[in-house]
C-alpha cells in the first residue's frame, strides 16, 4: 500500500530538523523521529541535537561566562573599583545555561507543530526499506512508512574502553553541560578541540584544570610553522595556529600533561579520582587525583541500534560513518543522510543545516543545487579564539606544491589588551595565498578576540575568490583586529626563511 508520510527523518538534530522543516514548507507530509539514549552517567535531554544540548550553545555561553571573568579583571585598569578576588558560582551559571537550552527545546517542539511535521519520541529501526519501527517509553510499538526517509542521527561521544575504570567513573561533554554542581579540579582527556575549549572555560571561571594530551593540539587544523630552507619542502612543527591556543591556555593557568597517555582510573574512599598514566617522555608511571575526569577522545556514529545492513546501506567500516554522494544519498535510493553521521563531511551544525534544506529542496522543490563544502568557516572557542577558513597551509602545499604558495602572517596587538596589559603574543594571522598572478586567497587563520565574527566575514571573501590585492585595497575598520588582516605585509615563501616585505 501507499507509504503514511512522503518523507521521515531519523533523527532531530541540526541536519534533520532543518531538512524535516523545509521540506513542510513544500506541502509534504513529514515525520521526524528522535530518541535520546541516556550517557553511561544517565545524562538525557531534549529534542535539538548535539549543537542546542550538549554542544555549540551551552559550550559558547559558558565560554562567554570565562570571559566576563577576564573582563573583571581588566576592568580594575579601566577605573572600575572591583574587589579580587571574585567568585563564581557554578549552579548559577549552570541554571541560567540549561533554562535556556530546554526553552529552544520547546521552540523546536512548537516550530513542527506550526509546520504540521509528526514528532515521534522514540527510538527506531529499519524493518524494510520503507519502514521503521520503534518503542515508546511506555512500551507501545510504532510503525513508521514513508516515501524518502533521511538519515541524521549524529553522534555520540566515546570512551576509552583500555582504560579500567574510563566509563565507571569518567564523563564526556555529553554530562559536563548538565552539571548541577561545580565539576571541581578536572583532567579533560586528549586534545580534540571540545577538550580545550571546556578546559579554557573551566581554567575560565576559575577552576584547577589539567589537559592531557597524548600528541600535536588540535589534530586536522593548521599546524605548519615554518619551511626547511635545505630541504625545500614544508615540514610540521606542531607549533603555529594550534600551538599558539595552548601556549596562551597555559600562560593563564591552564596545565598540560603532554605525551602522556592514561591507563586507569579509581575511585578513592574521599570520593575523588586517582587517574594513572604513563609518561612517554620519561618513560615514567604518575598519578594524580581530580574530582571529575572528561572523556574527549572522539564522536562515533549513532547508528548501532538503525539495522542499516539489513535494508542495504553502506557505512565505512573504520569510521562507521555512512557513504553518501554529492546528492546525500546512500547507497539505497530513497534513503539519504547528513550531518556528522556522513562520511567526509565537516562535523559542523552549519553545515548539517544547509545540507538538510538543500536535499529538501531538491527531493520536492525542483531545485538541483548541491551542498559545496569547500571553503566552510569555523572557529575553536578557546579563550583566545581561533578562526579559519579554507586551506591550512600544509593542505594549501600538499594541493599546489611549496613553489606556487606564498603565506602572508604577522602578530599583531588587539587595542584592548593594552590597557589592561594582558599578554598578546600568540595573537596571530595568517593568510595562505596561491603565488601567481593576483595570488588568491586559499586560506585564512585568525588567532585573538572575537576569531568567529571575523572569520565569518572574511569567509564571504574566499568563497567568492577572493585575491591578497583586493583584500590590500579593503579598508580596514579602525582600531579593531579584522582590521589586522587588510594590513598584512609580512611574507614567508614556501622552501624560504620568512622575509620582511614591508610594514
Amino acid at each position: 500500500g501507499k507509504n503514511e508520510y512522503d518523507l521521515l527523518v531519523i533523527g532531530g538534530g541540526s541536519g534533520g530538523l532543518a531538512c524535516a522543516k523545509e521540506a513542510a514548507q513544500f506541502g509534504r507530509k513529514v515525520a521526524v523521529l528522535d530518541y535520546v539514549e541516556p550517557s553511561p552517567r544517565g545524562t538525557t535531554w531534549g529534542i535539538g541535537g548535539t549543537c542546542v544540548n550538549v554542544g555549540c550553545i551551552p559550550k559558547k555561553l559558558m565560554h562567554q561566562a570565562a570571559l566576563l571573568g577576564g573582563a573583571l579583571k581588566d576592568a580594575q585598569h579601566y577605573g572600575w573599583n572591583i574587589s579580587q578576588p571574585v567568585h563564581h558560582t557554578w549552579s548559577v551559571m549552570a541554571q541560567g545555561v540549561q533554562n535556556y537550552v530546554k526553552s529552544l527545546n520547546w521552540g523546536h517542539r512548537m516550530q513542527l507543530q506550526e509546520k504540521k511535521v509528526k514528532y515521534f519520541n522514540i527510538k527506531g529501526s529499519f524493518s524494510d526499506p520503507h519502514t521503521v519501527r520503534g518503542l515508546t517509553k511506555a512500551g507501545k510499538e510504532t510503525v513508521v512508512t514513508a516515501d524518502n526517509i533521511v538519515i541524521a542521527t549524529g553522534g555520540r561521544p566515546k570512551y576509552p574502553n583500555q582504560v579500567a575504570g574510563a566509563r565507571e567513573y569518567g564523563i564526556t561533554s555529553d554530562d559536563l553541560f548538565w552539571l548541577k554542581e561545580s565539576p571541581g579540579k578536572t583532567l579533560p582527556v586528549f586534545i580534540l578541540y571540545i577538550s580545550l575549549e571546556c578546559a579554557g572555560f573551566l581554567t575560565g571561571i576559575g577552576l584547577d584544570t589539567t589537559v592531557m594530551m597524548r600528541s600535536v593540539p588540535l589534530r586536522g587544523f593548521d599546524q605548519a610553522s615554518h619551511m626547511s630552507k635545505k630541504n625545500q619542502i614544508c615540514f610540521t612543527t606542531q607549533q603555529q595556529m594550534a600551538s599558539l591556543v595552548t601556549n596562551h591556555m597555559e600562560s593563564y593557568g591552564t596545565k598540560f600533561l603532554k605525551r602522556c597517555l592514561p591507563t586507569k582510573v579509581e575511585k578513592l574512599e574521599s570520593n575523588r579520582l586517582q587517574v594513572t598514566w604513563k609518561n612517554a617522555d620519561l618513560d615514567t608511571e604518575e598519578t594524580d587525583s581530580f574530582n571529575t575526569v572528561m572523556w574527549a577522545v572522539g564522536r562515533a556514529p549513532d547508528t548501532k541500534s538503525l539495522n542499516l545492513e539489513t535494508v542495504g546501506v553502506k557505512t565505512n567500516s573504520e569510521t562507521g560513518k555512512i557513504i553518501v554522494d554529492a546528492n546525500e544519498a546512500t547507497s539505497v535510493p530513497h534513503i539519504y543522510a547528513v550531518g556528522d553521521i556522513t562520511e567526509g563531511r565537516p562535523e559542523l551544525t552549519t553545515t548539517a543545516i544547509a545540507a538538510g534544506k538543500l536535499l529538501a529542496q531538491r527531493l520536492f522543490g525542483q531545485s538541483s543545487e548541491l551542498m559545496d563544502y569547500d571553503n566552510v568557516p569555523t572557529t575553536i572557542f578557546t579563550p583566545l579564539e581561533y578562526g579559519c577558513v579554507g586551506l591550512s597551509e600544509e593542505a594549501a602545499v600538499q594541493r599546489h606544491g611549496s613553489d606556487n604558495i606564498e603565506v602572508y602572517h604577522a602578530y599583531y596587538k588587539p587595542l584592548e589588551f593594552t590597557v589592561a596589559e594582558r599578554d598578546a603574543t600568540d595573537c596571530y594571522i595568517k593568510m595562505v595565498c596561491l603565488r601567481e598572478r593576483e595570488q588568491r586567497m586559499l586560506g585564512l587563520h585568525f588567532i585573538g578576540p572575537n576569531a568567529g565574527e571575523v572569520i565569518q566575514g572574511f569567509a564571504l571573501g574566499i568563497k567568492c575568490g577572493a585575491t591578497y590585492s583586493q583584500i590590500m585595497k579593503t579598508v580596514g575598520i579602525h582600531p579593531t583586529c579584522a582590521e589586522e588582516v587588510t594590513k598584512l605585509r609580512i611574507t614567508k615563501r614556501s622552501g624560504l626563511d620568512a622575509t620582511v616585505t614591508g610594514c
